[in-house]
């Protein structure tokens, strides 16, 4: 397997864990997904829209179209990004829809990125931080995949706690699940 292909499972990975995670967020009313339950992010809601809005943060530098991934207000004007707590739609519905045009924003790219890519130099500046950083575009783009999972795994965790089973979340049943439909 090569590092696109892997990117390829990945970017499925992350819109299926996705779409999972926003049906079974969906039956919770706004009190309940924006309770604070003492995660980094606070609340269900609040950590959903850290994961977006980190993925626009990624994407916007991977493709260098970083006004197309920049969040807007519902007047359509860029709203400035000053902490990566920044809550982008306080409305489930509106984080729902950016949610999934995001994911197949990510799907696509990973469809036309290259091995030489990967290895070129990303640079880029952190929210906050006055210094550009560079590395090898892999090493962002794993990181990439990684914080989704991460944060994922956090919404599962305050799911469970609540006795919602948010079903199987391991990316080898999603690429089980596609091998036996082939």
């Amino acid at each position: 397997m090569t590092w696109i292909e892997q990117y390829r499972a990945l970017a499925r990975y992350n819109q299926w864990m996705n779409d999972k995670l926003f049906v079974v967020v969906g039956k919770l009313d706004d009190v309940e997904r924006k309770r604070d339950r003492g995660a980094f992010f606070k609340s269900i809601h609040g950590t959903l829209n850290h994961i977006l809005l980190g993925d626009r943060r990624w994407m916007g530098r991977f493709t260098g179209d970083a006004d197309r991934f920049a969040p807007r207000d519902a007047s359509g004007r860029v709203v400035e990004i000053t902490s990566m707590a920044q809550e982008l739609y306080a409305d489930f519905d509106d984080l729902a829809r950016e949610r999934a045009r995001t994911d197949a924003d990510i799907l696509a790219w990973v469809h036309q990125v290259d091995e030489r890519a990967l290895q070129a130099p990303l640079t880029y500046t952190l929210t906050g931080a006055a210094k550009a950083q560079s590395q090898p575009l892999w090493w962002a783009v794993g990181h990439f995949f990684n914080h989704q999972t991460h944060h994922r795994g956090q919404v599962t965790t305050l799911l469970s706690q609540m006795g919602i089973d948010p079903g199987v979340t391991d990316l080898v049943a999603m690429l089980m699940i596609e091998a036996s439909a082939t």
